[in-house]
């Protein structure tokens, strides 16, 4: 059996994958990528005869629920990682500083500030080693920790936040 030519694929699309995305919204919010692959399937393999419709809507009915059986896997095991992260800050009873609140503070900042700090002050990483990773300068990555830090003082009302150069 031969494959599909490219223009009556091109005209089964046309016809039924806004049809076959409908259908595979009932299972998954992934549907166009569903009915992708159930197209890419159909024109790599030789057509089924006279049922080409039935069997699109099985590949995709199939494909939306296995999609949909990952997303659950994936949002649970999403779920599960949040509970279990650690704390950016360890309470101790000597800490000067609200441990949540200074998490809090931290995952607030804009991203390039948060790497930059959190590469610095955990990772121990000079300025250089922090610029090749984030592929900055080293004068930019300073200018981040340095902006990073200023907000986090402004946010957690202390002067003594060092700087750590």
């Amino acid at each position: 059996m031969k494959s599909f030519e490219a223009e009556e694929l091109g005209r089964l699309v046309d016809r039924h994958a806004a049809g076959l995305e409908l259908f595979a919204r009932q299972w998954t919010d992934s549907a166009a990528d569903v009915v992708q692959m159930a197209f890419v399937k159909l024109a790599s393999r030789p057509p089924p005869a006279e049922r080409t419709l039935t069997w699109l809507y099985a590949v995709v009915r199939n494909g939306a629920i296995s999609a949909a059986r990952s997303e659950s896997r994936r949002k649970r095991h999403e779920a599960n990682l949040a509970e279990g992260r650690q704390d950016w800050f360890v309470p101790s009873p000597d800490d000067r500083l609200d441990a949540i609140e200074a998490s809090s503070a931290l995952s607030e900042l804009p991203q390039a500030y948060r790497e930059v700090i959190v590469a610095r002050l955990w990772g121990g990483l000079t300025f250089q080693e922090i610029a090749d990773v984030l592929e900055i300068s080293s004068s930019a990555s300073h200018r981040h920790y340095q902006a990073g830090l200023t907000i986090l003082r402004e946010k957690l009302g202390v002067t003594w936040l060092k700087n750590n150069e």
